[in-house]
């Protein structure tokens, strides 16, 4: 592998990785900051709200899941706000693997590629959120999944590993899973690898595992699971779209970024839309390059746009609830 300069083993990736720059930890939080106070003009505030709803990965990942729930989902990605045709569809709907079939028949024609303007179903695999199984069982896991229609898996690295320098192990079992998204015809389902930053302790870690996630083959990198806190942060965020600039610059492939869990506002996703645009550039607020996972947002931005259209707030009984 000509970035590494040698085979994805330990040492290599152990020389690799250790031997990027350390993370300034101020200096990140106080960019992230910065970034963070940017106003948006009214006359691009529409805008803003329209591309947020087309990033979302719109979740359902509960044990009480049930398939009328996921059919209620679809239907609200199909149609986020019944009172204005003119709102967008959102990128995708994110379930679990047992639940790929239902969303898939729910989406009838509208399944497809969000860039066309379609929604995708993105299925987690690998054990989520835990990761903690054996590899045989992750590669069905996301086997299953891509076979019963998925176009994008959610996986979950083994934090375990990663921190105790098995780093090897991890490359591993990425490449492996990138490989059980391939389907019959010889195309892969998207994969989204998910480092679960609120565990990896430090921002040098989570540099290391951003990195790691890519050279194993990653389409996207992915904050959280929404299952452990903190998850998005925005610092945590920035450090990511630098990963994957640096990562642009040297080998010109793009690759997407997909923060998940906890952000709930439409004023927090704007941060966010803003600190894309100045990090990779707004060639990246596209859905196969950056991603929002998220379940409660696209109401908030729903009552937005409804205030923006109307003058005036609607309460939050005027959108569904899920």
């Amino acid at each position: 592998m000509d970035v590494l300069g040698g085979e994805p083993d330990d040492a290599t990736l152990r020389r690799f990785l250790h031997g990027l720059p350390g993370v300034d930890a101020v200096g990140l939080e106080q960019r992230a900051a910065g970034l963070g106070t940017r106003s948006i003009k009214t006359t691009s505030k529409a805008w803003a709200l329209d591309t947020i709803i087309r990033l979302i990965d719109l979740t359902t990942l509960e044990g009480a899941d049930t398939p009328g729930k996921v059919r209620s989902l679809v239907a609200k990605a199909k149609t986020p706000d019944a009172a204005d045709p003119s709102t967008p569809r959102v990128a995708a709907v994110c379930v679990y693997g047992d639940m790929v079939g239902g969303a898939v028949e729910a989406l009838g024609s509208l399944h497809g590629d969000p860039d066309d303007g379609l929604i995708s179903v993105a299925a987690v695999a690998t054990a989520f959120p835990s990761g903690r199984s054996s590899l045989p069982i992750k590669l069905a896991d996301t086997a299953e999944a891509v076979a019963a229609g998925a176009d994008e898996i959610d996986m979950v690295i083994d934090r375990g590993a990663f921190l105790s320098g098995r780093y090897g192990l991890v490359f591993d079992q990425i490449a492996q899973v990138k490989e059980a998204c391939r389907r019959e015809d010889g195309s892969y389902a998207s994969l989204k690898v998910i480092l679960e930053t609120g565990e990896l302790n430090t921002y040098d870690n989570i540099k290391r595992a951003s990195w790691l996630g890519i050279l194993a083959g990653g389409d996207f990198i992915k904050t959280s699971t929404g299952k452990v806190q903190p998850a998005a942060t925005l610092p945590t965020t920035l450090l990511m779209l630098e990963t994957v600039r640096d990562w642009y610059r040297g080998t010109g492939e793009r690759i997407g970024v997909k923060p998940a869990g906890g952000i709930r506002s439409s004023k927090d996703a704007v941060k966010y839309l803003v600190t894309v645009a100045e990090t990779v550039g707004e060639e990246w607020l596209q859905p196969h390059l950056f991603r929002f996972g998220a379940s409660s947002l696209l109401n908030d931005v729903l009552l937005q746009r409804q205030k923006l259209r109307s003058g005036h707030y609607s309460g939050p009984d005027y959108v569904t609830i899920d």
